[in-house]
């Protein structure tokens, strides 16, 4: 039996990597003609580092240029604490990797080259499905079709696959956008800057480390950016110069929109992750924010869940309903836990809002997160979130 993937993200790529190392024929259909493009999620969580340890992919990958997140902390006017030691884990990745999520994907594309059940196609953007009685039964894409046992819509928040299905995705409520750019690292920057939320009264910047660069994210509320274009950047710079002070001498290098990408956040799910032939993963079927930087993670873990029910069922000639619906089964109480999560902090992100109170989280928590164990309790569930699946790594012999 063969299978399509369409999207080459990181849960469609690993997925593609899983099943043809288990020798089954897949085929990934990227739409565009390579991965290099400007992602936000650049985050590969413990568990992910864990999971490639145990492919044997680990070592090679951590030789690329990386930063080693080991700590988040928020900067409050209460002051500032961590609510996450990633190092006072007990694991041999004590840290979030931020590594840009091209290069993490041009890895997995070449290791997963090298399996002779696995082809790539880019340029192959999906344009329709086959269908045959009800049963999905392959795809069309820019360039030709392909008639598959099963196919996997992986292509993001945007999904085509999903709008072809008819699998409608309901909003869950998000009241935030982020505005990305990046600045130069200096030799003065912190040496504790890892993974940082630095709040002000209207909206708060988030720093991600990187080898040569920051990433910065300024929140602002959605639907403002109109508003905010019309003001320039200047409100950004003054923000950084007045709450990230190490940043100070940067902020001009912010000069014009162009220097910036707009994420506008959501969260949503569909009810129904499959039909017959059929199955939705990661973004395509629940939206995950930038909170908590999980996206990834839960992409990742979702091609675990399905690459532990998919192998034996395509091995034995037949994927049931059944089958498409136990992935989803294995997975929803995950992703409802970590959606509920990020709807209850776009709830009081609104909250503060409207009651000028500013973004900034309660200040008990400065007293909770001092003491170690909590810190370390953050850390494992941002590390390994909710119900983390494990790879049944004795599938993987063709």
């Amino acid at each position: 039996m063969s299978l399509a993937v369409a999207g080459g993200g990181p849960g469609g790529l690993l997925l593609g990597y899983l099943l043809a190392r288990a020798g089954i024929d897949v085929t990934v259909l990227e739409a565009r003609s390579d991965f290099d493009r400007d992602f936000r999620g650049d985050s590969l969580h413990p568990y992910t580092l864990e999971l490639l340890d145990r492919l044997g992919l680990a070592d090679d990958l951590l030789e690329l240029d990386h930063f080693k997140a080991r700590s988040f902390r928020f900067h409050t006017p209460s002051g500032v604490y961590s609510c996450a030691d990633y190092d006072r884990l007990d694991t041999p990745f004590g840290y979030i990797a931020l590594m840009p999520q091209v290069r993490f994907l041009d890895f997995l594309a070449e290791r997963a080259a090298k399996l002779p059940s696995f082809t790539l196609k880019t340029n192959a953007k999906v344009t329709g499905l086959l269908e045959t009685d009800g049963k999905v039964t392959g795809v069309r894409y820019r360039g030709g079709e392909l008639e598959t046992s099963l196919v996997i819509g992986a292509d993001g928040r945007f999904s085509t696959v999903r709008r072809l299905a008819g699998l409608d995705a309901k909003p869950l409520g998000a009241t935030t956008d982020l505005l990305w750019f990046r600045l130069p690292r200096s030799p003065s920057d912190p040496q504790d800057a890892d993974l940082d939320l630095y709040f002000g009264r209207d909206a708060y910047v988030g720093v991600l480390g990187g080898v040569h660069d920051w990433q910065v994210g300024y929140s602002l509320e959605k639907g403002e950016y109109p508003a905010l274009r019309e003001r320039g950047v200047e409100p950004i710079r003054a923000f950084l110069r007045e709450r990230v002070p190490w940043l100070a001498d940067r902020a001009h290098l912010l000069t014009g929109f162009a220097q910036t990408t707009l994420l506008s956040v959501d969260i949503s799910r569909v009810d129904r992750w499959h039909r017959p032939g059929l199955l939705l993963l990661g973004d395509a079927a629940h939206v995950i924010s930038p909170v908590g930087g999980n996206g990834i993670l839960m992409a990742i873990q979702d091609a675990v869940a399905a690459a532990n029910r998919l192998i034996p069922a395509l091995r034995r000639g037949d994927v049931t309903p059944a089958d498409l619906a136990g992935v989803q089964a294995d997975r929803i109480a995950a992703i409802e836990r970590v959606q509920a999560d990020q709807v209850k902090v776009e709830q009081r992100a609104a909250a503060a809002r409207a009651r000028g109170r500013g973004t900034a989280p309660p200040a008990l928590l400065k007293y909770l997160f001092a003491v170690p164990a909590l810190r370390t309790r953050g850390a494992r569930g941002n590390a390994y979130g909710p119900f983390p699946p494990q790879l049944d790594v004795s599938l993987l012999a063709s």
